[in-house]
């Protein structure tokens, strides 16, 4: 299995053009957030467009809209988007993303399925993961789901995921045609064709509610600026870890917030980017 180094960083993280305006690196859709989880589509929001977007587009419950204006003025909003969901102009879109602060449930599921049924990479989470089989299609299907997560939507024994994270995710990849962000300790990325990498960064400060939601959005962010898929979301992934590396530099690990991951992003990616 390969590692994913500080040196892959350097050299596939994308220049920003100089001639660039917001269309050219796209506009996402994030589907997320209810009236108990506010907070997820705050998170995922504000780390996305941290990494890199034009554009944010947020689907979620009127309730929500408040909490997410309130922290990201530049978000904005699908008017009525469950209603709507089977005429939206999906060609207007670059990524879709569903599952933060929503709970795993018939209205979920119907926007995980429309969102399969476009070309556009699709990024899975929390509400959103739940076991199913997948189309071949052009696009690819980011799945990130934490161990408990993934041994439910798998149906492996607890077992055999504890004994070999790596080998359970590159199964899983392989069985599915999707790509698996396994969060954790080393976090693991596998990739439908074989190809596997365990992230070099993070630490314990992680262990903490809506450090997933951060992640959900940093990926997609950089999926919208990466020219390639993969390096989009394998930097995400250590970029993400390297923030709560820089934390605890000169904090304590118990006290990091997942909100401070993205206020953190923009002195950590800095220090990636070619001179």
């Amino acid at each position: 299995m390969k590692k994913w180094s500080k040196e892959n960083v350097v050299d596939t993280l994308p220049v920003r053009k100089s001639d660039a305006h917001k269309g050219t690196y796209g506009t996402a859709l994030i589907a997320a957030g209810s009236r108990f989880m506010p907070g997820a589509a705050v998170l995922s929001a504000i780390a996305c467009m941290r990494s890199g977007v034009g554009k944010l587009e947020m689907g979620t419950e009127e309730s929500v809209i408040p909490y997410v204006i309130q922290h990201l003025p530049e978000t904005t909003f699908v008017p009525g988007f469950y209603e709507r969901l089977n005429d939206l102009p999906f060609n207007h879109y670059t990524v879709l993303a569903a599952g933060p602060g929503r709970e795993e449930n018939d209205e979920t599921e119907k926007v995980v399925q429309t969102f399969l049924s476009t070309d556009l990479p699709v990024v899975l989470d929390a509400g959103a993961l739940r076991e199913r089989t997948y189309q071949k299609r052009k696009s690819p299907v980011i799945l990130t789901p934490h161990p408990g997560e993934f041994i439910r939507i798998s149906s492996f024994d607890k077992e055999k995921v504890e004994q070999d994270r790596q080998a359970a995710a590159a199964e899983f990849a392989a069985q599915t045609g999707v790509t698996v962000v396994l969060k954790g300790k080393e976090t693991i990325t596998a990739f439908p064709d074989g190809e596997t990498y365990m992230n070099t960064t993070g630490n314990s400060s992680l262990s903490k509610g809506g450090t997933g939601d951060t992640l959900t959005g940093m990926i997609t962010g950089m999926l919208c600026c990466h020219d390639d898929w993969k390096h989009a979301i394998l930097n995400a992934v250590y970029l993400h870890g390297a923030c709560a590396d820089h934390w605890i530099k000169t904090r304590s690990p118990h006290t990091m917030l997942a909100s401070e991951l993205s206020e953190l992003l923009p002195e950590v990616w800095k220090k990636y980017e070619q001179k």
